[in-house]
């Protein structure tokens, strides 16, 4: 971590521990984690319910494990890590790296039957043509509506 996010912890940055299952209330909003139960270290994603009544989660930063069901089911917004394209998976190790591919984060969401699918911690080597070549690769396999951001472009939920 750089020295100068470092200084902020405490101040501006603040890390409160939280357990599988439990609830926080985040500006006007309750949050409940939950373990991802991750090989590598332990993680959370997140679920939520947004102002307009659906349910939006975050997977975490490593493919769905299906334990994690009764977290995800439901949801009307899925986000969900997708590294490479599942072509370009012998070039980019996604597997190595506890990660997705396009193809099998819209496969999940195809199979959960999740309106909105969001794809994001992609690699970076074509940005210009990412949003084009991912958002090709995942209708082949999910039919809802499939976005791929830009860095900081907003999506409405």
């Amino acid at each position: 971590m750089q020295g100068k996010f470092y200084k902020m912890i405490g101040e501006r940055i603040f890390l409160i521990p939280v357990e599988d299952g439990e609830t926080v209330h985040i500006l006007d909003y309750d949050v409940t984690f939950f373990d991802i139960l991750s090989t590598k270290a332990r993680q959370f994603g997140f679920t939520t319910i947004l102002k307009n009544g659906r349910k939006l989660t975050c997977a975490g930063d490593e493919p769905y494990n299906p334990d994690c069901l009764p977290y995800v089911e439901g949801s009307h917004w899925l986000l969900h890590e997708a590294f490479c394209l599942y072509g370009d998976r012998d070039i980019f190790q996604p597997y190595e790296k506890h990660h997705a591919t396009v193809k099998e984060a819209c496969e999940l969401a195809e199979s959960l039957h999740i309106p909105n699918l969001i794809l994001w911690h992609t690699e970076d080597k074509k940005p210009l043509e990412r949003k084009a070549l991912y958002t090709a690769e995942g209708k082949e396999y999910y039919h809802g509506n499939l976005f791929v951001p830009d860095d900081k472009e907003i999506l409405p939920l």
